[in-house]
């Protein structure tokens, strides 16, 4: 090894371990994310074939959107079993509750199915901001410490900032087709946002 690599490494800022409450949030969080999107894929394949069936136009849209959201599945379970975390206990009730979900939204029709979107997306949306807000204050303490994040947790950053993204595009998508069209609007959203807070509440602890 070169004297250059050995002083680039010890010049390094030392990595610092997850503290027990640090480690708790990110079971938590990663517990969450996971139930969550596999409630997004669900809700999507229950909503699709009334919607197409209605509106033939928007098949493009919601294979985008499902396609997207198990993308988004399949990064939470792989980051799961890296972390060895476990799944909520709640599984079984989310899986229900998002398939019923899907279809009642999707049988209503077009509008309520994009209010859904509108509505969920606006929770997973606020919620993932808070993870990136949360873990972006890990690397601002340790950095004034003199110390440095594990870059696994700096791709985890990345990984749920481009998972937001595409989730608030999702709630373009359904502004743009008349989801603020839906009626009733304002019980349809108020209801799954509310359902959406109390699931993650619980996800996170159970």
């Amino acid at each position: 090894m070169s004297s250059q690599n050995i002083n680039s490494e010890s010049q390094a800022p030392p990595r610092t371990p997850l503290s027990d409450e640090q480690r708790r949030f990110l079971d938590s969080a990663l517990r969450v994310n996971q139930a969550g999107e596999l409630a997004a894929t669900l809700i999507y394949t229950a909503q699709t074939p009334p919607v197409v069936k209605a509106h033939p136009h928007l098949r493009s849209l919601m294979k985008h959107m499902y396609d997207q959201e198990a993308g988004h599945f399949k990064t939470f379970n792989e980051l799961l079993a890296k972390h060895r975390v476990r799944p909520t206990a709640m599984y079984p009730v989310w899986q229900a509750a998002a398939s019923v979900l899907g279809w009642t939204t999707g049988m209503m029709g077009r509008e309520a199915a994009m209010a859904c979107t509108e509505a969920v997306e606006t929770e997973i949306g606020n919620h993932y901001n808070g993870q990136v807000r949360e873990l972006f204050r890990w690397m601002q303490e340790l950095k004034d410490k003199g110390e440095e994040l594990d870059p696994e947790l700096k791709v985890l950053i990345d990984d749920i900032k481009r998972i937001r993204d595409e989730e608030l595009e999702h709630l373009d998508h359904a502004l743009e087709n008349d989801a603020k069209e839906a009626k009733p609007y304002e019980p349809i959203t108020d209801i799954i946002r509310y359902g959406c807070r109390s699931a993650i509440w619980i996800s996170e602890r159970v």
